[in-house]
């Protein structure tokens, strides 16, 4: 259970802030940038379910639950606290393939009523579906920070695998908050020479 209640410690006042086994890094290390991005598609979501019907607000609401155990397991390096494996424990939150494969599940959903794509589509259309490719691109950026961590650090491939998939999800979630895609727009390669 977490309780807060001073919400400033001054113990990041050098720059560094801590990890789930005790350990310091500098606020603008890989795992850290890793965290931050991940808050941010996080943010991104929650500006975009305010345009959202109920259904897919209730799932992006667990989608954003998913995202701080992400942050959690971004937080928790293998090692003492974090096992010599990326499995879960009473003590350690990780992302989990059950997690990665309801967002499949709800890509398959979603995309079922959609046409094909005959064209890459711009970012835009409604307010819903651009809210959502702004948090798409957000999601893209958490993955590419992530994948860095994952040059030099051990990251959970289920977690890199539901960071994938969430972009997936929100791109076909805004073309069908696009009027089941009808009010895509599309890419006019050249269009402008």
């Amino acid at each position: 259970m977490v309780k807060l209640n001073k919400i400033y410690t001054r113990t990041g006042d050098d720059g560094t802030s801590g990890l789930v086994d005790g350990s310091r890094q500098h606020k603008h290390s890989a795992r850290f940038e890793a965290i931050g991005a991940v808050d941010e598609a996080n943010c991104a979501i929650g500006f975009a379910i305010r345009e959202m019907a109920s259904q897919p607000k209730r799932l992006l609401r667990r989608i954003q639950n998913d995202l701080f155990d992400l942050g959690a397991d971004l937080a928790t390096p293998l090692g003492d606290v974090g096992g010599s494996d990326f499995e879960p424990s009473e003590m350690v939150l990780r992302i989990v393939p059950a997690q990665v494969t309801r967002l499949e599940e709800a890509i398959d959903d979603c995309n079922a009523a959609l046409e094909p794509l005959t064209s890459f589509i711009l970012p835009g259309g409604s307010d819903p579906s651009a809210r959502l490719h702004m948090a798409r691109a957000s999601v893209r950026r958490a993955e590419r920070a992530m994948a860095a961590l994952a040059d030099t650090d051990p990251v959970n491939p289920a977690a890199l695998a539901y960071i994938n998939r969430l972009s997936d999800y929100l791109f076909v979630l805004a073309r069908h908050c696009n009027e089941i895609g009808a009010d895509d727009i599309a890419w006019t390669p050249g269009g402008n020479r």
